[in-house]
């Protein structure tokens, strides 16, 4: 058995600015199914929103104002004081990551460069050419090395324990040797990004499952407003590698087979820099109308930017173009659709990252301290982890002072053994399902009926064949009978909750008769604050996900038609 006063699930940027905080008095450990810099985190382009006043445009921004622009880009779901805090404690973090050493692109002043994004008032986006990302995960990673912070690269997390309401640890396998370990730990926190691979088209990593999201939802933890889904305007189509904003705010049009700059008739005043889901539904609007070029895309036209701008600003988009579509963009306009990006819903916390679990905590994409509801705005999603990754890892660290170590490791060692037999049922069982089958229906499933245009008939149909795909997955069996480095084993512990997720969002969607930011009901195409201005909570059973509400956490800002 493994023992470390706090053990982060997930080594992005989250996982990391938490283990920072906590290690300054305790003992942390990084458990992660890849390697952190391998984490995805590293794949966010366009920036971090902070309300530096840096551009000449934005001299007159604040936090007030980034935190209005936030709410209102949720559609007013999001609970109020969590987006203040983000809003309000975003430009320290910017500075503490420049002063660690995160190379930001600047102005010719010297000052962060910032570049306007959707949905914001000023341009607030602070960037590092269109890798952000990737410059903060190897800040945050170096600067975890040099605290000393123990990593267990390549373990997959399988259990979450808790008994009589208090957090034991975890259980967690080697992806080399394909063993199991106990995990005790005093706090435990959940940083292990979204879901995306739910879904068919995605810009996210194929580590994406949702299995911390998922892991905590069987353990007892409640899921909340896990049907709102972000979908990003703009990936590159017949890959769905991820397309920055950036590429926007820098100045591309987006353009129809008539050659029309068609936001014009969807978001006049913004333009292709509305909220993302004002501009995904736009996109999937023209190509569902046969607007579209052969029907499946738009395109993104960034040629009038020039190839100078282009090469400095976008230099990553233009190689992602060039190698994996064919086309230069200084030549060319990008062909791109929408697809599945962000997960707004996961692990309800309250404003600290706490679980109602004692000892449990979440940050990053997992969790729904719910700064974002119904929709993010692009830029504050790389914030999210830096903030919320260090207000989590400082109220560890009271959690931790204020409670003794418990000394029981018996529902550790129950847990461990059950999963052990488990495991090895699976391995010895010779005929059943195999689970890519099981896990391609899925994706097609909610790509096709749980997307960004929603209504009653597809969303039951999907619920329906979801809980068809629960039965399939009880006779699995697997090709792999060892446990080094198997893959299919892997896949198959993850895809139990990946179903669970699948079977959580639809059930949301379905329950949900009313449009609200990400989440579009063709037959309730309206936002409803009467009856629906509350947040979807999902707990676990045998039968499937118990749905219960709770009320959104209003304080200076009163809902309001969006108008961009």
């Amino acid at each position: 058995m493994i023992n470390h006063d706090v053990i982060i699930i997930g080594g992005g940027l989250a996982g990391l600015r938490t283990a920072i905080a906590a290690a300054q008095k305790a003992d942390v450990a990084v458990l992660s199914k890849v390697h952190p810099v391998r984490s995805h985190s590293i794949a966010a382009q366009g920036g971090i929103n902070a309300a530096l006043g840096n551009a000449e445009e934005g001299k007159d921004d604040s936090w007030e104002k980034h935190a209005f622009d936030t709410i209102k880009g949720s559609d007013y779901l999001a609970d109020q004081p969590a987006a203040e805090t983000l809003c309000r404690e975003a430009p320290s973090v910017v500075y503490e990551m420049e002063h660690w050493g995160t190379p930001f692109s600047r102005f010719i002043n010297g000052r962060i460069a910032q570049r306007p994004f959707g949905g914001a008032g000023f341009p607030r986006t602070c960037y590092a050419s269109d890798r952000t990302g990737h410059m903060l995960l190897h800040t945050l990673y170096e600067k975890s090395l040099k605290d000393g912070i123990r990593f267990y690269s390549e373990w997959l997390l399988t259990d979450l324990v808790i008994e009589n309401g208090l957090s034991r640890g975890v259980i967690a396998m080697n992806v080399k040797t394909g063993e199991l370990e106990a995990f005790k730990a005093k706090a435990v926190v959940f940083a292990t990004g979204g879901y995306g691979r739910v879904y068919e088209i995605s810009t996210n990593a194929l580590i994406n499952t949702g299995s911390g999201i998922a892991v905590a939802y069987r353990a007892g933890l409640p899921i909340e407003d896990l049907e709102f889904v972000q979908f990003h305007p703009t990936s590159l189509f017949g890959m769905n590698i991820l397309i920055t904003e950036g590429a926007r705010g820098e100045g591309g049009y987006l353009i129809n087979n008539k050659g029309k700059r068609f936001m014009e008739d969807y978001a006049p005043t913004l333009m292709e820099l509305a909220p993302r889901d004002i501009v995904a539904r736009s996109i999937q609007t023209e190509i569902n109308e046969g607007r579209g070029f052969e029907d499946s895309y738009i395109h993104l036209d960034l040629r009038h930017l020039g190839e100078k701008k282009i090469k400095e600003r976008l230099p990553a988009i233009r190689e992602i173009a060039i190698d994996f579509g064919g086309i230069d963009p200084v030549e060319s306009p990008i062909p791109i659709l929408p697809g599945q990006h962000y997960s707004m819903g996961g692990i309800s916390t309250d404003y600290f990252g706490a679980s109602p679990v004692k000892g449990v905590y979440a940050a990053g994409e997992c969790s729904c301290i719910s700064a974002h509801g119904a929709n993010r705005l692009g830029g504050n999603s790389l914030l999210e982890t830096l903030v919320f990754g260090k207000i989590v890892g400082n109220a560890i660290l009271e959690h931790l002072e204020e409670n003794a170590s418990e000394e029981n490791t018996t529902a550790l060692e129950r847990t461990l053994n059950k999963r052990r037999n488990w495991i090895k049922e699976l391995l010895e069982k010779e005929k059943g399902e195999r689970i890519s089958p099981i896990r391609e229906k899925m994706r097609t499933t909610l790509s096709d009926k749980v997307a960004i245009f929603r209504e009653k008939k597809s969303l039951t149909e999907a619920l329906s064949e979801i809980e068809k795909l629960k039965e399939r997955y009880k006779k699995i069996s697997l090709d792999d009978k060892g446990l080094r480095f198997n893959s299919d084993l892997h896949h198959a512990i993850e895809l139990e909750g990946m179903i669970d997720l699948a079977e959580i969002i639809t059930k949301g969607a379905l329950s949900r008769e009313e449009s609200r930011g990400s989440h579009f009901r063709l037959d309730f195409p309206k936002r409803d604050d009467q009856n629906w201005l509350k947040h979807t909570m999902a707990f676990y059973s045998d039968e499937g996900p118990k749905i219960s509400y709770k009320e959104v956490d209003i304080t200076k800002y009163e809902p309001k038609e969006r108008k961009y």
